[in-house]
């Protein structure tokens, strides 16, 4: 199974989200084509109700503990009540690359 879709069935089932993205990002990196190295994810779950981004970002982390110690060399995590959601409706966009042969 792709990692994606590892990715996205664990979410899925720990989360219960209310909307769920995951975007494989690994072409916006320096890396062959078609890898599964770089993560961008949002979540919104009731899960996240009342509690502090570091402890959403734990609960993902823990999650998803066999890829990233395995795959995942990076995870960009957006996480959100639904409340926070109907307020933003959208998570940020992921920043440019600068690793690889692309510092200057």
């Amino acid at each position: 199974m792709q990692i994606q879709n590892r990715i996205t069935d664990k979410l899925t089932n720990a989360f219960l989200p209310l909307h769920l993205q995951v975007e494989n990002e690994s072409n916006n990196h320096n890396v062959p084509a078609g890898s599964e190295s770089h993560f961008k994810v949002v979540v919104v779950s009731e899960l996240f109700d009342g509690k502090r981004l570091i402890q959403r970002h734990r609960l993902v982390n823990a999650c998803l503990a066999e890829e990233l110690a395995n795959d995942i060399h990076a995870l960009a995590i957006h996480t959100y009540s639904e409340a926070e959601w109907q307020e933003v409706n959208a998570a940020p966009e992921s920043p440019d690359c600068l690793g690889g042969s692309k510092l200057g």
